[in-house]
């Protein structure tokens, strides 16, 4: 049967002379769309369209195909079809409530396929009707409200989700659609919570559940007050919050799961062992193969309930043996398909099954270490745009973290410690570790060798200029607190000194190309800047004075590169040019690393002289040093320890208003009610019915 003959409902053709037959619902929709009222000549002729099954697609191709002239001609008949669909949700008749949640979502489908260019008003007017919109849209959303909140079946709350992810996705822009401004008035908060707080219901629809909220929390965020945002901020119950993190937990190990999976794939066989016989020449090809599709949508969840829930940061920091996940429900599985942006959504499996460890030797796990272990696999490729938006989104979520108190406070804990295996990207100049020989420490460490990761293996001619500065202020406020709290951290900091004394030697030998499309000084300020404040404070909060020292010691040894630095700052500054100034800032705080060189090195020289020896030990160097720190002068610096604030609004809120649209566009290509969904909803409800 062709694709025009299945969208017209034939059913068969009873001989070549004669035209195929229509099914009956289609006889209906063309009642619908013809001048006439079609309950004129047919009182019941709404209460027999419900116990029709619903031809989703010959609907919203109709819909789609009337021109202007037609849509004033048949708009009353539209509205009456709405206006019937929602009386239908408060049917006992199960099959009728299932189609018209179908019915409402082709509606919405439909009207704004053909209707692009429209304003959202026009859009409500022929829909509804722009006088009874308001009474049409609340008596719709209290009638979702109860399906959600009631004993539905869990196969109905579905579909209604489904309608609601439908509603919210059906414009690019969820900002111009205008009809959530009945949703927001309206709200469907309390039910979206409880559905989170209960075990089974999470279980069975809280990704469903998480998305839409993160979705609804961004209509016109900066231009009108979004009860969604003020209610999402005041929540403190804690088994919503916990319910929330659950979901957002079980999605992202869901992700990690199938990275790991390929990464396992790809480990062995013909394609690994070919890889070490000729070295580093397919590795992109490698992590090509590994590449996960990313799952933006739960990450913005993510980023809502720590940005906007100071309650929220408590549900990262949760341990616990294995995740408090209930069993297997006895109610009927979700029959319409679920496929939200990026992966999968967790099965029910998945969702009622014990965490298994992050780590053999290690039995705890926490949504932080999960999201962790998720940013280092997004952040190791840039290129593609999604991975892109994903690693710029995981920094700003660590960026809200590393402000909290109180995940400082939890991240910082020496009594609470972990073994955190991070992914690390590929590279031919050193070997893959081995997660076995991972120490447990504070959580504040693996997020410090994420950061150092990413410093490391991101020098490249595409310059991710803006996850640089990200990176390096995560740390800045990281080493604010430790400052502030005098925590002596037992860290591998010299990692992180040559990673960021390795990034100032990658911006002076590409100063050219980047300048072209950069502000490499802003960076450059920044990465100084933490060494001052290594400089300045580190004796309150570097775990021994030998760290101190060795501070000091890769300043000397590597004291070419901040010399060729000091050269091309001044050189720029002393120009007339756009970036006098910014290179100007970096001379300045240059200040105290020059005069460590210049105090050590030619007391270095003269050791060396005296004891007649062409190349000193470290252990000598260090000597030198710590018999020379009385001589030294250093210039104190103000404001190293300040940071600003992390702000969405103004600088955010392209990006956020960019990433929803891609969101959305997700989701609606994903939010599928086909054929194959309705049978097996239909099936189960004329059981019940």
């Amino acid at each position: 049967m062709s694709q025009v003959e299945k969208k017209a409902g034939l059913l068969r053709r009873t001989s070549s002379s004669k035209k195929p037959l229509k099914e009956k619902v289609v006889l209906m929709y063309d009642e619908i769309f013809a001048k006439e009222d079609p309950a004129k000549n047919n009182p019941r002729f709404w209460d027999e369209l419900f116990l029709m099954k619903v031809n989703l697609e010959y609907l919203e191709s109709k819909l789609e195909s009337v021109n202007g002239e037609e849509v004033q001609r048949i708009q009353d008949n539209i509205n009456s079809l709405f206006h019937h669909c929602v009386q239908a949700l408060g049917e006992e008749h199960q099959i009728k409530v299932v189609n018209a949640l179908q019915t409402l979502c082709a509606l919405f489908r439909g009207v704004h396929q053909k209707n692009k260019s429209a304003s959202g008003f026009d859009i409500i007017n022929m829909l509804m009707g722009f006088d009874k919109a308001e009474q049409r849209m609340k008596d719709l959303m209290e009638r979702l409200d109860s399906l959600l909140c009631g004993d539905s079946s869990e196969s109905l709350k579905s579909l209604c989700l489904k309608l609601l992810l439908c509603l919210v996705t059906v414009t690019d822009n969820i900002s111009q659609n205008t009809i959530l401004e009945y949703v927001m008035i309206n709200s469907i908060f309390e039910a979206i919570l409880q559905i989170l707080s209960d075990p089974s219901s999470r279980g069975q629809h809280g990704y469903d559940a998480v998305v839409l909220l993160a979705l609804l929390v961004n209509y016109r965020k900066y231009e009108s007050v979004n009860p969604y945002i003020v209610k999402l901020s005041i929540v403190d119950d804690e088994p919503t919050l916990d319910g929330m993190g659950v979901v957002l937990h079980q999605a992202l190990t869901e992700y990690n799961r199938q990275y790991k999976d390929k990464e396992e794939e790809n480990q062995g066989g013909f394609f690994s062992t070919l890889t070490s016989m000729v070295g580093s020449m397919f590795i992109a090809d490698v992590d090509e193969k590994l590449s996960v599709q990313t799952n933006e949508a739960i990450l913005l969840a993510l980023y809502e309930a720590v940005h906007l829930n100071r309650n929220f940061i408590t549900v990262l920091a949760q341990s616990h043996p294995e995740i408090d996940i209930p069993v297997t429900p006895s109610t009927p599985t979700p029959t319409t398909p679920t496929t939200p942006l990026g992966t999968t959504p967790p099965s029910l499996d998945v969702m009622n099954n014990p965490e298994l460890p992050l780590d053999p030797n290690l039995q705890t796990s926490n949504l932080l270490i999960t999201f962790l272990k998720y940013a280092s696999i997004v952040t190791q490729d840039t290129k593609d745009e999604h991975r892109l938006n994903s690693a710029r989104l995981c920094l700003i979520i660590l960026t809200c973290i590393a402000e909290d108190q109180y995940a400082d406070a939890f991240l910082h804990d020496d009594n609470i410690n972990f073994r955190v295996s991070l992914h690390r990207m590929p590279m031919r100049h050193r070997k893959k570790a081995a997660g076995k020989n991972i120490p447990s420490r504070p959580l504040v460490c693996a997020v410090l060798d994420l950061m150092v990761e990413f410093v490391i293996t991101h020098m490249m001619k595409d310059f991710p200029m803006d996850l640089y500065l990200r990176c390096v202020q995560i740390i800045h406020k990281l080493l604010c607190y430790q400052k502030k709290c005098r925590i002596r951290l037992h860290y591998t900091w010299r990692e992180l000194w040559s990673a960021l004394i390795n990034l100032l030697k990658f911006l002076l030998s590409n100063e050219t190309t980047l300048l072209a499309k950069h502000n490499i000084f802003h960076l450059a300020l920044l990465v100084v800047n933490l060494f001052n404040m290594f400089i300045t404070y580190g004796d309150t909060f570097l775990p021994t004075s030998n760290s101190y020292d060795e501070l000091y010691y890769e300043i000397v040894r590597m004291h070419q590169v901040f010399d060729n630095l000091y050269c091309m700052v001044l050189r720029v500054s002393t120009n007339t040019g756009q970036w006098k100034e910014a290179a100007s800032k970096v001379t300045h705080a240059l200040v105290n690393i020059r005069a460590i060189i210049n105090h050590f090195n030619p007391k270095i020289e003269s050791y060396a002289a005296v004891n007649h020896i062409s190349q000193l030990s470290e252990e000598q160097v260090l000597e030198v040093v710590r018999s020379n720190y009385d001589t030294l002068t250093l210039k104190l610096q103000d404001g190293l320890d300040q940071f600003e604030r992390y702000s969405e609004q103004p600088k955010e809120a392209a990006f956020f208003k960019e990433l929803v649209r891609s969101i959305s566009l997700n989701v609606r290509k994903n939010v599928s009610l086909n054929t194959l969904s309705q049978d097996v909803l239909l099936k189960e409800f004329s059981t019940i019915s």
